[in-house]
């Protein structure tokens, strides 16, 4: 793996490369890998066609909206602890995955999400179609009503998006109006963000750079499945909830304060939590990935029909996990499985298929790995590792270990399959210890168990190291370990 700090050109032909990244979709949500009660046939193809890495992660958040500095830490290639305001710019000397592609040669266009800053968009992409973001008001409640009425933008090449010029959308119902979950006409974000995506594929041969042989980037980035949960009607008849099976570990609630209780994630649903409201939660859920398996077949018969299906590098992966009822939460603001997991499917031109890789890796990881496939140097700013070697190997270990961590109140840290969470809120500190082998869904504390002191210590002192390490010395971490 070779760094570089200036652009080259790769030295043979490099793919397309279509990264597809979802919203709030958590790692067990595709039926391949053993989710019967969902199904993403579509995904599932992908996935045969391809490598599942069964343990990807992101490595938590510095503020309750997750997705930010999670979809930074992909674009950059940097840890948590390395972004700018918890991920909501990227400055100039933070090289960006598209920004690092576009240098070398690849068309590069955006349909979706942009959860960063309007000047850093510009310098990663060079057209893109049905942009949503750019809002000061604030995010996707302020200035939405939901999946069908998303309001987006033009592509501007030079980045002065305003607050409203360029919106293509119904107008914006009061936030405090109920919301439609099911709709039978209307267009959905799933479908308006897709539709773009096929656009783009189906012209790009003939356009002036497809005629070039240029390759490209095309980065779809969705909203879906972040609540609110509304899909068509045709998918109610599929997703019902009596259905639905409560997780394993579900819980009326949390057993202790975990500092995130009370965000906007956790009201979704009343506490104490209700087992039949949470599968309604869970059958919704479903069924918009459902929607969003459905229109990935389009993209990959998109493909086909335009025959760069061959040599075009797939990506499917999201952002961040969600509880939807496991622990007693309903959100992502915590350092569980369900919430650190993702998706991640990687098929395509250098990727073995039929293929499953559990090595530990995180989002970040991804920039190097999409070079390294592409022939192109690594720019120094990154701090990801290649999953290159676990492409050629899937038992090749990428790390050995992972860290977690969420503002001030969470810290986590992953050996094998020893998971330790240190909390502390208001001065009142607790520990959780799990075995991951026995306990996959994290119901056991083992942290007063006489018999696990000596791996309590170990994972303590491996924390300890992500201080120093990952310079956990911002604002939140020092919070966290003065209280420590």
């Amino acid at each position: 793996m070779t760094r570089s700090s200036s652009g080259t050109q790769p030295s043979r032909r490099s793919p397309h490369i279509l990264f597809i990244f979802t919203d709030d979709q958590r790692f067990d949500t595709i039926s391949a890998l053993g989710n019967p009660e969902i199904a993403t046939p579509n995904l599932d193809r992908l996935a045969r066609r391809g490598t599942v890495f069964t343990h990807a992660h992101i490595m938590g958040s510095m503020t309750p909206a997750v997705c930010i500095p999670s979809r930074a830490m992909m674009l950059t290639g940097r840890a948590l602890c390395s972004l700018e305001q918890d991920g909501r710019r990227i400055p100039r000397e933070h090289t960006a995955l598209p920004e690092w592609l576009r240098q070398n040669g690849y068309v590069t266009s955006h349909i979706g999400k942009w959860h960063q800053d309007r000047e850093s968009h510009a310098r990663c992409f060079s057209t893109g179609d049905k942009i949503f973001g750019f809002n000061s008001r604030g995010g996707w409640y302020e200035v939405c009503n939901g999946h069908w009425h998303v309001p987006v933008h033009d592509f501007d090449p030079s980045g002065r998006y305003s607050e409203r010029d360029g919106y293509h959308a119904p107008p914006i119902e009061p936030f405090e109006a109920p919301f439609e979950t099911t709709k039978t006409n209307g267009r959905h974000s799933v479908e308006v963000f897709t539709d773009a995506a096929i656009d783009f594929l189906r012209t790009y041969p003939t356009s002036e750079a497809g005629a070039r042989g240029e390759p490209f980037f095309l980065y779809l980035a969705h909203v879906a499945p972040h609540d609110p949960r509304q899909y068509p009607e045709r998918l109610r008849e599929r997703y019902h909830a009596d259905a639905v099976s409560l997780p394993e570990n579900f819980a009326v609630r949390h057993p202790f304060d975990n500092g995130a209780l009370l965000v906007r994630d956790e009201l979704l649903e009343a506490h104490p939590r209700r087992p039949a409201a949470v599968r309604q939660h869970l059958a919704d859920y479903y069924a918009l990935i459902a929607l969003i398996d459905e229109h990935v077949g389009r993209l990959l018969a998109a493909l086909e029909e335009t025959g760069q299906a061959d040599n075009t590098l797939i990506v499917f992966s999201g952002d961040n996990g969600l509880a939807v009822g496991q622990h007693g939460l309903m959100g992502k603001q915590n350092l569980y499985e369900h919430s650190v997991r993702v998706p991640l499917v990687m098929a395509g031109p250098g990727v073995p298929e039929e293929q499953t890789s559990s090595t530990f890796c995180y989002l970040h990881d991804l920039f190097p790995t999409l070079c390294e496939l592409a022939g192109l140097t690594i720019p120094p700013t990154v701090e990801g590792r290649s999953l290159v070697p676990a492409l050629r190997d899937p038992s090749a270990a990428i790390r050995d270990t992972l860290h977690f961590a969420y503002r001030d109140v969470q810290r986590g840290v992953r050996v094998g399959d020893d998971k330790l969470i240190e909390y502390t809120v208001n001065g009142v500190r607790n520990t959780q210890l799990f075995d991951l082998a026995s306990d996959p869904r994290e119901t056991r504390n083992l942290a007063a168990d006489p018999g696990c002191e000596e791996t309590l210590d170990a994972l303590r002192n491996r924390l300890g190291e992500w201080r120093t390490e990952m310079n956990d010395v911002g604002v939140w971490g020092q919070a966290f370990w003065h209280s420590m």
